[in-house]
């Protein structure tokens, strides 16, 4: 159990028969009534957010989340397969639970599997990660405005924006918090 007024950002909680992230919280005192503490949540199973008000000083389980270092290791249809690289022991996962982080993961990568009582919530990817360029059209000659971009598609499958500098073959490194061209890869 943990109680209201030692919410911290990042904590899990159980609430309600769900899983929640705090994203955000905020003490209040108002001059009339009780203190109540407004947070921002994030459900881990399916990724909405949202704002809930509980009174201060209330108990609420906390969720003990694992997190656990595989490497991603392929494809298998639908399935993709990670392995513990300790125990050797691998784990797949549908599609469907990872649609969004396919498009950063490479094979090899080391990720960290999240779970909550041997149910996988879903992947902690780093902040950047290192993709290659299959297909962009060449620059436009001449076009030297600041910040012009052309559109990239990545080995992943991921398209974003890129300068015009980059060429077909190139490795990018990209943000995966915002899915956005950070800088050429060295």
């Amino acid at each position: 159990m943990v109680n209201t007024n030692d919410f911290k950002t990042g904590m899990t909680i159980e609430y309600e028969g769900n899983i929640y992230s705090v994203i955000e919280f905020q003490h209040v005192k108002p001059g009339k009534g009780g203190a109540f503490v407004r947070t921002r949540l994030r459900n881990l199973r399916t990724g909405a957010v949202i704002d809930k008000t509980f009174n201060a000083g209330v108990n609420i389980d906390q969720a003990q989340i694992d997190k656990n270092q595989m490497q991603y290791l392929y494809a298998n249809g639908d399935t993709h397969v990670f392995m513990n690289n300790d125990t050797f022991e691998q784990i797949e996962i549908h599609k469907s639970q990872i649609e969004n982080e396919l498009y950063y993961l490479t094979e090899g990568m080391v990720i960290n599997i999240i779970s909550y009582e041997h149910e996988i919530l879903g992947l902690e990817l780093p902040d950047k990660v290192t993709l290659e360029v299959v297909e962009t059209a060449g620059g436009a000659k001449g076009n030297t405005a600041s910040n012009a971009t052309k559109e990239a598609l990545t080995n992943t499958g991921l398209r974003l924006l890129v300068p015009l500098f980059i060429q077909t073959g190139e490795k990018i490194v990209v943000s995966t918090s915002t899915g956005k061209y950070d800088t050429r890869a060295k």
